[in-house]
């Protein structure tokens, strides 16, 4: 059975873009899927990216484009620039660790609901409240927003440690079994041809 390492930050707007998609690929070709939230400015950092905000004109100009262009192909509505971006990405990532733990949910709602509050219900991920929400939404009791923050944070650094050492520079980023790569929402068709064998 394969297996795909999903590694994502809560505040990106190409995971938001992602939506269910990742689950229901693996799903498809039978193959698991771990969810791995990573500290994204960390891994930048590390890695020679920037954030948004520090990057050349340039730069900003094509990604406001490519969100759109994105949004239109994916037939997700975003907002370019959300009222809390950036935001502490921590707290949300660590109720996703938290979610996987238990079980019980669906994990992929999740992640999708998080990152969707912050891409086009222009809401704070950072805020107990809409964690909440999100953890409700997708099947999960809300009260994993208050627990395991311990071991959400260790799993968290480990993920963003893990992230840099297999090659991960940014997000979305799928790691097969196979140590196959793939960055970015519009490489998901390749995901989906790599697990099928056509490519």
């Amino acid at each position: 059975m394969a297996h795909i390492d999903y590694y994502f930050a809560t505040i990106s707007p190409y995971t938001y873009l992602c939506g269910v998609r990742p689950g229901d690929i693996a799903k498809a070709h039978g193959a698991t899927i771990t969810y791995r939230p990573i500290d994204l400015m960390n891994v930048f950092s590390r890695t020679g990216g920037q954030p948004p905000a520090e990057r050349h004109p340039n730069r900003q100009a094509y990604r406001l484009q490519d969100m759109r262009r994105r949004a239109g192909m994916t037939g997700l509505k975003m907002t370019e620039k959300p009222a809390f971006f950036p935001t502490n990405p921590a707290p949300s990532s660590y109720a996703i660790i938290a979610a996987q733990a238990a079980g019980g949910g669906d994990l992929g709602a999740l992640v999708a609901g998080i990152t969707r509050a912050c891409w086009l219900e222009d809401r704070n991920i950072a805020d107990d409240d809409v964690i909440r929400d999100c953890l409700t939404a997708a099947g999960f009791d809300a009260a994993l927003a208050d627990k395991g923050l311990l071991a959400g944070a260790e799993a968290y650094h480990r993920n963003t440690e893990d992230a840099v050492r297999l090659g991960v520079f940014g997000a979305p980023f799928f790691i097969t079994d196979g140590d196959e790569r793939f960055w970015g929402e519009d490489r998901l068709a390749d995901l989906d041809a790599h697990l099928a064998g056509r490519i």
